[in-house]
């Protein structure tokens, strides 16, 4: 523990005090260190422990093998990912014009990471403003993507109900200044508009297959590792009703292919295309289960 880090003695979602270590989990991709994950018995959030603060957090994402900044499709799994991008930034615009109603809009894409979910909204048609953290993504978003994004400290003075629908694809488990973002998203959404927030899920068959060794715990850039359950009562604590939620269903085996190589040591396609399928069967019964879930959530 030093200066450089953050403790937390209470839940950084619900501020209960019945917290517990949970599991220890190794980040893989950049600096091979171990960090505790903890669980809130209140809310049921879990949330990684003695996390750099934000100042100290780059570091940890400077790695060629973060396709979410680099657009890397070097190797196997980046390849797979890249395959089935265009198909599901479709499938995310359509989700969109379909929870709000709207053809086209006002959006503000928070992550945009190198801006393609941005890009595909723009080309549609839609008023798109893009948050970007890291300095080499917003670089790559304007090289490839041809757009410019913003450094999230803008959030902070946009106008109040200035957007139809505010997205964060795999960003929110990101976020330090959590309850301030989600104060903010409340006071610049419309009325009717949209918050559509996608994380990992770890009640989901492939985090329980995988323990420790599952991907998307992805410490420490990952803060917290939501269950619906934590989701539904952070939003009811900020003013938000949850309207649907849904499975996405590509991201197990995403999750499935990396966590069997941080298992393993190696590419075990087969392996993880099965333990991808087994999450994704239990996830049509009850879709709480998928291993990354959409959550659609609008003002109450």
């Amino acid at each position: 523990m030093n200066e450089h880090s953050i403790y937390y003695a209470n839940c950084p979602a619900c501020g209960s005090a019945a917290i517990q270590n949970q599991i220890q989990a190794i980040d893989y991709t950049v600096s091979k260190a171990s960090f505790d994950i903890w669980h809130c018995n209140t809310c049921s959030l879990r949330f990684t422990q003695s996390i750099p603060t934000a100042a100290h957090i780059g570091p940890y994402y400077q790695s060629a093998n973060y396709v979410s900044h680099s657009d890397t499709q070097k190797g196997l799994i980046h390849r797979c990912y890249h395959l089935v991008r265009s198909h599901t930034l479709n499938t995310k615009r359509k989700l969109v014009q379909i929870v709000t109603g709207l053809n086209t809009g006002a959006l503000l894409d928070v992550g945009a990471g190198t801006g393609a979910f941005s890009k595909t909204m723009e080309n549609a048609g839609w008023s798109v403003t893009g948050l970007e953290p890291d300095d080499t993504a917003r670089k790559n978003a304007f090289q490839i993507n041809n757009i410019e994004l913003k450094s999230p400290e803008t959030l902070y003075d946009m106008q109040g109900e200035s957007f139809d629908a505010i997205s964060l694809w795999h960003v929110l488990e990101h976020v330090h200044d959590l309850h301030g973002y989600l104060d903010q998203f409340h006071h610049i959404l419309k009325p009717a508009g949209k918050l559509i927030i996608a994380v990992p899920n770890y009640t989901s068959y492939d985090a329980s297959y995988y323990g420790a060794y599952w991907a998307a715990y992805d410490v420490p850039r990952h803060l917290y590792h939501f269950s619906p359950a934590s989701i539904e009562q952070l939003a009811n604590q900020k003013g938000f009703t949850l309207n649907r939620i849904q499975p996405m269903w590509f991201d197990s085996f995403y999750v499935a292919m990396l966590s069997e190589q941080y298992k393993n040591g190696k590419n075990n396609l087969l392996a993880a295309v099965w333990v991808g399928l087994v999450s994704n069967f239990k996830a049509l019964f009850n879709n709480k289960k998928a291993s990354s879930v959409i959550y659609i959530l609008s003002k109450k």
